[in-house]
């Protein structure tokens, strides 16, 4: 790890944080290589149950791509499912990642925030996809059709405008709008919330989501029988039931 991205437990989540608020948390290659670094360790880890994406300082969750190292590259980079580290694209992990956004997400900052499965946003937090004022492109961006909307991903989209936590919240892009001094309480309360349930079930059903997103509703339910299989015949399943009984707080095991 890098000190362009910095990794950090507490209990059992993981803190993920791009660390160059100078340079208003922009990818440049420290970042990129970080994000991947830290999100394999993050899967990878047993212990670590919730991740939280987030940034440094208080004006930038992230600014997207740099582009003056853009520019003075010729403008070329790789396709990005390759090159951006981007859940469920370049790097795999099967386990729940809110996004902590503290500031302006802009173009791959709001991509960042979307590959997260739920999101919390400071006050002062805005969020655009800007690069239809670029020249640049969104392939990236298809998963808003379905989480927004026709009408308010083809806004976003044309207009490059950024947008008010508020109004990412009324859209359906924001989980919660707190206060910027809470932020990261909120987002820990919301992990610590899902760590306190059993983590094969937290699992599956964070894959039933995706797969009826990808497969439609029926087709989902017909996989959900085969998804949720293991977890039936886990002893959390049998543990669950035996804590409401007896009254007291259940002891996941995983298995």
């Amino acid at each position: 790890m890098s000190d362009a991205v910095l990794y950090e437990m507490r209990d059992r989540v993981a803190i993920i944080t791009i660390n160059r608020p100078e340079s208003r948390n922009a990818i440049s290659e420290d970042v990129r290589v970080g994000l991947f670094e830290a999100f394999r360790i993050f899967n990878e880890d047993d212990n670590a149950l919730v991740a939280i994406l987030t940034a440094a300082g208080d004006r930038a969750f992230c600014a997207g791509m740099n582009l003056k190292a853009l520019a003075n590259a010729g403008g070329k980079i790789p396709p990005w499912r390759e090159f951006l580290p981007v859940l469920g694209e370049a790097i795999q992990v099967g386990k729940p990642v809110i996004a902590a956004v503290n500031g302006a997400a802009r173009a791959g900052g709001w991509l960042l925030a979307q590959m997260c499965d739920l999101c919390v946003a400071a006050e002062n937090a805005t969020f655009g996809i800007s690069e239809v004022r670029v020249g640049r492109g969104t392939p990236w961006s298809a998963p808003l059709a379905q989480m927004l909307g026709r009408r308010h991903y083809m806004e976003l989209v044309l207009t490059g405008e950024p947008i008010d936590a508020q109004r990412a919240y009324e859209i359906g892009f924001v989980n919660k709008v707190v206060p910027s001094e809470k932020l990261l309480d909120e987002a820990l309360a919301l992990a610590d919330c899902i760590t306190r349930n059993a983590p094969l079930s937290v699992r599956a059903a964070r894959e039933l989501v995706y797969l009826t997103g990808e497969m439609g509703t029926n087709a989902a339910t017909r996989a959900a029988d085969h998804l949720f299989a293991t977890v039936y015949a886990s002893e959390d399943a049998v543990e669950g039931p035996q804590a409401f009984q007896e009254k007291r707080a259940p002891v996941w095991r995983g298995r």
